[in-house]
């Protein structure tokens, strides 16, 4: 069962905010697996040293893991509601922090929630989020005779192509959406009256049209 896309956050975006003295920042950068999550903490921690609370969320899409810490602040109140703001924009592949320097001002759990929550709307808010689709790699195998007429029919219907190997035959990755994967066989072996051998490969996550 496939989502027909997803959003990725192509790189860091930083926001902050002051709510009754307490120092809100949030920050959103891309992750793809544990390591880039750790590496990320840490380098957010050494940013800003000495803060009260590291409180974040993330999603890899890899496995479709998901976490969330409130860090010290009462259950609930900070990593939930990042959390439930990167699932509702239906964002993966990152992770984003709220770091809280404390102005000695209790802001209650409603108060909280409110903070983080709104911290990583507008943090995200900046960050130029990238759509993501499913498709389909067919690797095919062409005569130089046909390869130029191909690739005006594929460029045509606005279909992407990948890695060319020009030997005794052209081999040629072409991309093609999930939602489409399933005719394009029949297309091509109708097209070229057979004389383009084509194999269906890998699914793949890639920027949609």
């Amino acid at each position: 069962m496939h989502s027909d896309h997803f959003f990725v956050v192509p790189e860091t975006r930083t926001w902050e905010q002051v709510i009754d003295k307490s120092r809100f920042i949030g920050i959103a950068t891309p992750v793809a697996n544990s390591q880039e999550i750790e590496d990320a903490f840490q380098a957010v921690r050494e940013q800003y040293p000495n803060a009260r609370h590291y409180v974040y969320a993330y999603r890899l899409k890899e496995g479709l893991l998901e976490r969330a810490s409130d860090d010290g602040e009462p259950q609930g109140t900070g990593g939930r509601p990042i959390l439930d703001v990167l699932q509702h924009k239906q964002i993966w592949n990152v992770l984003v922090i709220v770091v809280r320097y404390f102005g000695g001002i209790l802001l209650g759990t409603g108060g909280l929630t409110r903070a983080y929550g709104s911290t990583a709307r507008e943090v995200l808010e900046l960050a130029p989020l990238k759509m993501l689709q499913p498709f389909v790699v067919f690797q095919l195998k062409i005569s130089y005779a046909w390869y130029d007429q191909l690739r005006y029919h594929l460029s045509q219907r606005g279909w992407e192509t990948g890695k060319e190997t020009f030997l005794e035959f052209i081999e040629l990755e072409v991309y093609i959406p999930l939602a489409e994967a399933e005719g394009f066989g029949k297309w091509l072996t109708e097209l070229t009256a057979g004389q383009v051998a084509w194999e269906r490969d890998a699914e793949v996550w890639r920027p949609g049209n």
